[in-house]
């Protein structure tokens, strides 16, 4: 008997949601993943919501047609669902089954913990790094007091964050990868080897298991 499914989706803005573009792309990654394990999506539910908000109503809707129906929840990645330690650590309590596509069913739950810690993480980070690109734009004489111009300022700021953070991950991944070839596979082993060889981190500092699997998620 083959699995039954609920797609979640969640993107942080009205402009993603009115687009679709970010919608339609978890979409797309939920349904080749469903397909390939041979399953069948029997419902679909989209919050247009910032992850720090784990009250959101589709959400809940979605748990609740889950529990009902004795199905998976399924999202794109796991910060689709949430950026909550905690929260995430409440679903697995309480044995809500759920799965992220990029990741699979065989991923165990330590290493969820970590994908957890590390979106709640990101989230600090992204507001932070996302006020100082914004004093950055202002010292470059953008006007952000009208409302229009901030929130053309904020997606240009997260734009310029994320493409600056993925760039300086896709660097190290050649290396990473040769680490690996050699049969250093664990994070803590990577982590070690990278600092060995005195590769900096992309803030410059040393390496953790934290700091391998962030610089993994943003390449892959």
């Amino acid at each position: 008997m083959s699995r039954k499914y609920v797609s979640y989706r969640r993107v942080s803005t009205e402009e993603q949601g009115k687009s679709g573009l970010g919608l339609d792309a978890q979409e797309r990654a939920i349904a080749a993943f469903v397909e390939a394990e041979g399953g069948e999506v029997i419902a679909d539910f989209s919050d247009v919501m910032s992850g720090k908000h784990d009250d959101r109503p589709e959400l809940l809707k979605a748990l609740a047609y889950a529990r009902k129906h004795k199905a998976w929840i399924v999202t794109s990645k796991l910060d689709r669902l949430s950026r909550d330690v905690e929260f995430i650590a409440g679903l697995m309590n309480r044995k809500v089954r759920f799965v992220c596509a990029n990741m699979g069913h065989d991923v165990d739950e330590f290493m969820l913990h970590i994908y957890a810690s590390l979106g709640q993480k990101e989230r600090k980070l992204i507001s932070q790094r996302t006020r100082e690109a914004l004093a950055e734009l202002k010292a470059q004489g953008v006007r952000l007091g009208k409302e229009q111009n901030l929130v053309e300022g904020r997606v240009k700021a997260t734009k310029t964050i994320k493409e600056r953070a993925e760039k300086r991950a896709a660097s190290v991944l050649p290396i990473i990868d040769h680490i690996r070839s050699q049969g250093l596979v664990t994070l803590e082993a990577i982590a070690a080897e990278l600092n060995r060889r005195e590769v900096k981190t992309p803030r410059g500092g040393d390496w953790h298991k934290t700091t391998v699997a962030r610089a993994l998620r943003r390449v892959t």
